[in-house]
């Protein structure tokens, strides 16, 4: 997404109020609506003091890009909550490719990182969601079971649109509905779920090196994938 030029800051005081349906930030007393114009009233309190502290963190001049949580909010309310079967659907397509189920072929150095750091995150996936998922050596796809996407899907469709914002964010990042989903439970390990999420780039730099905008990148979107975790653990702290 584009974000404008920084603007000059026009409020002075950040507060969370009730509001109908749950809570609201406002800016000087004034409720702050999405960037589709919408009321911005999210479920829990934990969820609008993320959103408040985006806005208290800002100096005289406004960092429209310093608005991750505001974004995902924004994002939740005016497109997931208008199809949130829609939003299910395109997350379930991560499924039928997900990172964890493609290893490097068994004789390929690769392969053995893969099994250790993947395998465990997978099983532990498969037990908790009462699933059965399929592996692959190389790159040849392999459909997963339709009883797998059933449950899947129902699982993804239960959801309510901010949890469905946060999951679309950190299974986008991790290319992986399972890590995704991983992330969203109260005892997930959120590095060792990134260190599988970037268990292959960092692969390739210990055989070539990195430079400083590829490890900019890589920073930057750790920092998403937290913050997407922070997001979410949000809407259950109530």
């Amino acid at each position: 997404m584009a974000h404008a030029a920084p603007v000059k800051r026009f409020w002075k005081n950040v507060s969370v109020e009730p509001a109908d349906g749950g809570w609201r930030v406002a800016l000087d007393g004034r409720p702050i609506r999405t960037q589709g114009g919408a009321a911005q009233v999210v479920p829990t309190h934990a969820l609008a003091d993320l959103l408040a502290g985006e806005w208290a963190a800002q100096g005289e001049r406004v960092d429209p890009s310093a608005f991750p949580m505001r974004d995902m909010a924004d994002y939740a309310i005016d497109m997931v909550a208008a199809d949130p079967a829609g939003a299910a659907a395109k997350l379930l397509r991560f499924a039928e490719t997900d990172t964890l189920c493609y290893r490097a072929d068994p004789e390929e150095p690769l392969h053995k990182r893969q099994q250790a750091v993947w395998e465990p995150i997978l099983a532990a996936f498969e037990a908790r969601e009462g699933v059965l998922v399929a592996r692959v050596c190389g790159i040849v796809h392999k459909p997963q079971p339709p009883d797998t996407l059933d449950r899947l899907r129902a699982r993804l469709e239960a959801f309510d649109p901010f949890t469905l914002a946060a999951l679309e964010v950190l299974t986008s990042l991790s290319a992986s509905l399972c890590i995704g989903l991983s992330a969203l439970g109260p005892a997930a390990d959120a590095q060792a779920l990134w260190h599988a999420a970037e268990l292959e780039e960092m692969w390739q730099v210990e055989l070539w090196g990195s430079d400083a905008l590829a490890e900019q990148r890589r920073v930057g979107r750790k920092a998403d994938f937290l913050r997407a975790i922070a997001f979410a653990a949000a809407m259950s702290a109530d």
